[in-house]
């Protein structure tokens, strides 16, 4: 029997460049090939509401906060399934609020016969993965307590184990319910970039705009801010060296970076124009890009109605 090694919870990374401890990821946009069919499924399959529509784009959400944009690019490639030989998304991953509602989820996937997603218990949180129609990743998952999260050196403590898949189902059995789409308080968690090079992504995403590292390791990092276990994490596993993808391929057009206050988004300004970073603004939003063109839109507070998803998506 293997004793479980005793962890420090409490000592968590404070961040000397002040990125202030409420910021986290909003919405994103993807280009998709198809859009009816990328309806079908984020809204039939996966349980997005769809908020608005038009002929080439759609607003979808969480009762009504949006969480994803869509814009079709009609004969896009699709994004490579083995995520390799592009910089740009590994995946999007959508946090509903508790193991009742991921265990529903599941539910109502595997009802709709689709096979079991791809999983990992990572101690801080349960998550299952899946790609939609264009080969666009996706995680859906739940955390764990703050209280039960493992911090040792200022590093959160995660790892990938099997989920507990029937504890899951059990949980879902407990509601009556019929599964009626993502429960209101579902947001977007945290982003999953494939980049080029780790030392120059913690140089840009902590030296830069000031997350805090929680987790490195030679292929991989994982950034936040106010001791989240990641609001963006950031691999090399099958794009080292390697250049964003070329026009006509589908995928992440950009996400946001919300912060709480005018002090704060003055604040990480700053910062951009101390590391030379180019940046645009226009009706109070700021766009830049990643060393490998990820685009970033910075926003105060959420983007909370579809009139606000537009505005940032530059349609008002």
């Amino acid at each position: 029997m293997t004793t479980q090694p005793t962890y420090d919870t409490q000592t968590q990374p404070t961040s000397a460049l002040t990125l202030d401890p409420a910021t986290r990821v909003g919405l994103l946009e993807l280009a998709v090939a198809d859009l009816a069919r990328s309806l079908d499924f984020y809204t039939v399959t996966f349980g997005f509401a769809l908020l608005e529509r038009n002929e080439k784009s759609a607003i979808l959400g969480a009762g009504t906060t949006p969480l994803l944009l869509l814009t079709e690019e009609t004969g896009a490639r699709p994004w490579p399934q083995d995520r390799y030989g592009y910089t740009g998304l590994y995946h999007f991953a959508i946090l509903v609020p508790s193991r009742v509602d991921l265990g529903r989820w599941l539910r109502h996937w595997l009802e709709l016969g689709n096979p079991l997603p791809g999983q990992g218990d990572h101690l801080v949180s349960e998550a299952l993965y899946l790609s939609d129609p264009d080969s666009n990743g996706i995680e859906i998952y739940r955390d764990r307590p703050r209280s039960e999260w493992r911090w040792i050196n200022g590093q959160v403590q995660m790892t990938v184990d099997p989920v507990d898949i029937r504890g899951l189902l059990d949980k879902a059995a407990t509601v009556a319910e019929p599964w009626s789409g993502l429960p209101q308080g579902t947001r977007l968690g945290h982003m999953h970039l494939q980049v080029g090079d780790i030392p120059q992504a913690a140089a840009f995403y902590h030296g830069v705009l000031g997350f805090d590292i929680v987790a490195q390791m030679p292929t991989a990092l994982f950034v936040s801010a106010g001791g989240y276990h990641h609001h963006i994490g950031m691999n090399i596993w099958h794009s080292r060296n390697a250049s964003p993808a070329p026009e006509g391929v589908v995928g992440l057009r950009f996400f946001t970076i919300e912060l709480p206050t005018e002090e704060a988004r003055a604040h990480l300004l700053n910062c951009l124009r101390a590391a030379n970073v180019p940046y645009t603004e226009a009706k109070n939003i700021v766009t830049f890009h990643d060393p490998w063109r990820n685009e970033i839109r910075l926003t105060i507070g959420a983007v909370a109605d579809v009139r606000a998803a537009k505005r940032l998506r530059g349609e008002e």
